[in-house]
């Protein structure tokens, strides 16, 4: 297996970067699609839970509907995919039973091998009210946030991370709600227009010993 190197890493993160205009002609290639959902599959989480899901829109009616409740920003309805990541409102004993089954379905154990981490996430959310588990699975799901802009970077493909919307709008028009999910936050996907005015202009970040220290 051949790992991408330390410099074409920090390469590729700094060629990316908030694109703010999408050439709307360009669409991602399927393969690289595939592969860009996949990195979202294999985002880590605590525990493992994985308590999000991830809506992916392409149809232009659809990302329309979205626009009036995106700030009217249009990398919603300019970009190739648009992805509304979801947390799941229904994170619980239920969701942990789910877990621990797929558990021993992938790595052929028996369910009572695995009793005391059953036991322990049990206990973890047992101690949080409905509201503080829903804030946990909308936190968990920037981790996959940050999954899927790396990714996009390594693969060549511009994205823009989007806070500036309304959750109940979008959880009312992609029908999240009665899927025991809800808009975390969402993140455009494409190629940048060429005129771009923001493409190029260098990245402003403090100094790393500013916000990097080792012990």
């Amino acid at each position: 297996m051949e790992f991408l190197s330390p410099d074409a890493l920090i390469e590729s993160l700094r060629w990316r970067y908030a694109t703010k205009v999408f050439d709307p002609a360009q669409t991602i290639p399927e393969s690289t699609w595939t592969a860009i959902e996949d990195s979202l599959v294999l985002t880590p989480s605590s525990f493992g839970l994985q308590p999000w899901h991830f809506i992916v829109v392409t149809k232009g009616e659809l990302k329309a509907e979205l626009l009036p409740h995106s700030w009217n920003q249009t990398q919603v309805t300019d970009c190739s995919h648009f992805v509304v990541l979801a947390a799941r409102t229904d994170t619980g004993q239920e969701g942990i039973q789910q877990w621990i089954d797929r558990l021993c379905e992938v790595r052929e154990v028996e369910l009572t091998s695995l009793s005391g981490y059953q036991q322990m996430m049990s206990g973890f959310m047992s101690n949080m009210s409905p509201d503080q588990t829903a804030n946990w699975a909308r936190h968990q799901s920037y981790i996959a946030l940050g999954q899927l802009m790396a990714t996009a970077a390594v693969l060549g493909i511009d994205a823009c991370p989007m806070e500036g919307i309304v959750p109940a709008e979008y959880d009312r028009i992609l029908g999240l709600t009665k899927k025991g999910l809800t808009t975390s936050v969402t993140c455009a996907l494409g190629y940048r227009y060429a005129d771009d005015k923001y493409a190029d202009l260098p990245k402003v970040r403090y100094e790393k010993d500013a916000l990097v220290t080792r012990l």
